[in-house]
């Protein structure tokens, strides 16, 4: 069987999430893993550093180099491989996931924003890129990674969040690119992408224990990435998997195991996959009906937390136009303010509409929490 041992793997934000599960399947292997992140002191809702991943990599069974990188910098970058191949002997794959999001219309993205996406998702990816191929070139069996998605140019993959899209695709028109460049080079060059949402730790401090409940575990999208490293990288490149028809491909029939809740059936379906449109389509539809009704009858609140003391009420506010509009049923509303639902949850699943200035938004998260702590 295909197998990993000794082989030297170059993860970028291994340090928690999917990054860090895909450097544990390696590591039952034996093989090498650098931990490529910036993380060296646990954040407080975010546990995981560099360090504390290197420590669970070396339990599994591997050998780890945590590394301090932020992949914007090429210093750092080159510093890292470096390291790497002086310790290990070599660098047989980079995986490129580090990647930064912001689902944020244009009017709401802050250039700074816009800036650290595009400088992570593409500047990150294409420099680690560069350095790493000379390392591969030497490899028997070198592979590029990329955590992106296929391409598609559907407009409804553009809509709401053009930013990020745009930033994220980069990845992906990279591994494309380098492909076709490396293919003589003998250096597979692929990239995987979920069909569903995945549970990770920064999503659950986003959105909270119902929108995770409806997703599935990072260990499927190690066990994809792990059935593509293990192909011969001459005969498997220039590929867009999706982790689960990766997956049935290899064989594997039980994705219950991948559940977060066991026997869940109605998955948050992840962005960009064109296959998930009829599902989200219909989803949408059969919300339409009941928005509509509601709208005839809808109402109008305002919360001012910007001027004086603060005031809300029906209507427009006084105090001039808002800053932010924010549009969901009736019910959700009631959820929301009894500590049932949280805006950002409520955002992600599409029972929240927001148009505006999104950090204003965040504010009202904050709000909800310090007048019911208990419930959110």
């Amino acid at each position: 069987m295909p197998s990993l041992a000794g082989k030297t793997i170059f993860i970028t934000g291994a340090s928690r999430g999917i990054g860090k599960q895909i450097a544990l399947r390696c590591a039952r292997d034996k093989a090498n893993i650098v931990v490529a992140a910036k993380t060296t002191q646990a954040h407080p809702k975010l546990p995981g550093t560099i360090f504390t991943a290197a420590e669970e990599i070396e339990k599994a069974g591997g050998k780890c180099l945590p590394c301090v990188v932020d992949v914007r910098d090429e210093e750092q970058v080159i510093k890292a491989f470096e390291q790497a191949a002086q310790k290990f002997g070599g660098i047989d794959i980079l995986i490129n996931n580090a990647s930064a999001i912001s689902l944020t219309d244009t009017p709401s993205t802050p250039m700074k924003r816009y800036d650290l996406m595009h400088s992570i998702n593409a500047r990150g990816t294409f420099l680690c890129s560069k350095i790493a191929i000379p390392y591969l070139k030497k490899s028997s069996n070198p592979h590029i990674l990329m955590n992106s998605p296929p391409i598609s140019l559907n407009p409804h993959w553009f809509k709401g969040h053009v930013a990020y899209t745009v930033a994220k695709y980069n990845m992906s028109l990279y591994a494309l690119g380098l492909a076709a460049e490396l293919r003589e080079s003998g250096i597979a060059v692929n990239a995987i992408w979920p069909k569903t949402a995945i549970d990770t730790d920064a999503i659950n401090l986003i959105a909270g224990e119902d929108y995770r409940k409806k997703c599935r575990t990072p260990q499927i999208m190690a066990d994809a990435a792990y059935a593509i490293l293990t192909q011969d990288s001459r005969s498997c490149t220039g590929n867009f998997f999706v982790d689960e028809a990766l997956l049935r491909q290899q064989g594997v029939t039980d994705f219950d195991q991948y559940s977060v809740v066991p026997g869940t059936t109605d998955f948050m379906l992840d962005f960009f996959l064109d296959e998930n449109l009829p599902q989200l389509q219909h989803l949408q539809a059969s919300k339409a009906a009941p928005k509509a009704e509601a709208n005839a009858a809808s109402e109008k609140w305002y919360l001012d937390m910007k001027n004086g003391d603060g005031s809300a009420g029906k209507g427009e506010p006084a105090a001039g136009p808002a800053q932010c509009t924010m549009t969901m049923s009736k019910s959700d509303f009631q959820l929301m303010f009894a500590g049932k639902l949280k805006p950002t949850a409520a955002f992600m699943g599409g029972k929240l509409k927001i148009k505006g200035d999104l950090s204003v938004a965040l504010k009202l998260e904050k709000l909800l929490k310090q007048m019911i702590p208990s419930k959110l």
